[in-house]
């Protein structure tokens, strides 16, 4: 079975390119020109910048299945609306009216929780009314749409996955953050926040992708993903420390005050993503595919550690 796999050297396309290979699946990686191959691609399709305007025709030719894991990312410092859209939406569009044309029959889309919402008190679960609050959830949102409307009209088999905060090597963001702060065993105020977040490691995430490439009941479903263990902010923190041998140091100081300290210094957002709940339900996803993490977060934790200390030791890239 053949796979085409975009954003394959991206964060999750490396590893998922070698986790395909090793199940028996044929993969061809979607590369713009002079991009590293991953571990794990036989073949190779050379494509432009993701856009409505992409070409890819010999690209599917062949392709039983389409794990589209490239987009634009979500950053905070960036809130252009049309950016997003046009890679993760307009593009998606593009491609999965591409794959109609090519006779692919899965289409897999990796797209986020953050299409659910921000967070809360609230569990999210795959049948939520989606309430996306910005660019980029909305454009995820969109592409969500754009893949549906296909499936009505095709024989398009569309699989989507909302994950949420995803760790692994090359991890960036606030997790790579606290890698760093953990290490220097410098004081991290968080010691008050009793917070409660989803994690699902890459490993984990590759995992179900893996799966979902050929399960048969996988068709036409919204998936929700996670590790299976929520962690306070802190409990973050200790279970890094405990990886790396290092003392967690938690001061407790009123998440109140943390939370104004953060929106005067305009981090409010970065504050919110690190410190508040944001949980999911995933029960549904094991009992549809018969799946479970074969990582705990503690493992899942542990080798993000590694590679995160091989990096600082030159041993790693």
């Amino acid at each position: 079975m053949r796979v085409l796999l975009t954003g394959a050297n991206g964060f999750v396309g490396r590893e998922l390119s070698g986790a395909l290979a090793r199940a028996s699946f044929r993969v061809r990686a979607a590369l713009r020109p002079g991009r590293t191959v991953p571990a794990g691609a036989a073949e190779v399709a050379l494509i432009d910048e993701l856009s409505e305007h992409t070409a890819w025709g010999d690209a599917l030719a062949g392709v039983d299945t389409v794990i589209h894991a490239a987009a634009r990312a979500h950053r905070l410092d960036d809130p252009e609306t049309t950016a997003y859209s046009a890679v993760n939406a307009e593009a998606t569009r593009v491609l999965a009216a591409a794959a109609v044309r090519a006779g692919v029959r899965r289409f897999i889309y990796l797209s986020s929780v953050k299409v659910n919402g921000e967070g809360g008190a609230q569990r999210y679960r795959a049948d939520d009314e989606p309430q996306p609050a910005d660019a980029y959830a909305r454009s995820k949102w969109l592409g969500e749409r754009y893949l549906r409307d296909c499936a009505a009209s095709s024989a398009l088999e569309v699989v989507i996955v909302r994950p949420p905060l995803v760790y692994g090597p090359h991890v960036r963001g606030n997790f790579l953050r606290l890698l760093h702060w953990v290490e220097s065993e410098r004081p991290l105020p968080l010691g008050s926040i009793h917070n409660a977040r989803s994690l699902v490691s890459v490993w984990n995430l590759c995992d179900l992708l893996r799966v979902l490439v050929a399960h048969p009941h996988a068709g036409n479903r919204t998936f929700m993903v996670a590790d299976g263990e929520d962690l306070s902010t802190a409990e973050l923190v200790r279970s890094i420390a405990a990886a790396m041998g290092r003392r967690a140091r938690l001061p407790a100081v009123p998440a109140v005050i943390l939370r104004l300290a953060a929106a005067v210094a305009g981090r409010a957002e970065e504050f919110a993503r690190l410190c508040d709940s944001l949980t999911v339900d995933a029960a549904a996803t094991r009992a549809a595919l018969g799946w479970a993490p074969p990582l705990s977060v503690t493992e899942g934790i542990g080798r993000t550690v590694s590679w995160f200390l091989d990096r600082k030791d030159g041993r790693g890239c």
